[in-house]
């Protein structure tokens, strides 16, 4: 596949454009940036997902920079018009996992092909852990009622 880069008018820095694809009849060019962040909106709206999983550098930048990084835990690959996703989650204590990352898939192929025009070849879920935090505060609070009424 032949090489592209683009010329920074600024400085005339040359960029290579290793980031982003060219779509051969249409001249435009998409980040993968932006294929993750249609993918993480996407992921946001899918009940029983308690968030997404970044690892330790993608979470001290959130909290650095204060603002909340939709492409968190998404790793995105384009080829051609093609594309592979993988998506990072946390889903929710008594959540149906199975359901939740069939759900993912079909919304984040659908939000992307329908916004970009590339083939979503792939979208692998992968699961790094339940959220408890919503159980336990319940389990305390009916604990608490409990002593109470006694």
């Amino acid at each position: 596949m032949e090489e592209e880069n683009k010329v920074n008018e600024e400085n005339g820095e040359v960029v290579e454009l290793d980031e982003e694809i060219k779509a051969e009849n249409e001249g435009i060019q998409i980040s993968n940036d932006v294929v993750a962040v249609i993918a993480g909106v996407a992921v946001s709206e899918v009940p029983g997902v308690a968030g997404m999983s970044g690892g330790f550098a993608g979470g001290i930048s959130e909290v650095l920079s204060g603002k909340k990084n939709l492409a968190k835990g998404i790793k995105v690959d384009i080829s051609e018009k093609n594309a592979k996703i993988d998506v990072n989650i946390i889903v929710e204590y008594g959540s149906r996992i199975p359901d939740v990352a069939f759900e993912i898939q079909n919304r984040v192929k659908k939000a992307v092909e329908n916004m970009t025009g590339l083939n979503v070849e792939e979208v692998n879920v992968h699961v790094q852990g339940v959220n408890t935090d919503s159980v336990l505060e319940e389990n305390k609070t009916n604990q608490e009622n409990s002593e109470e009424q006694e």
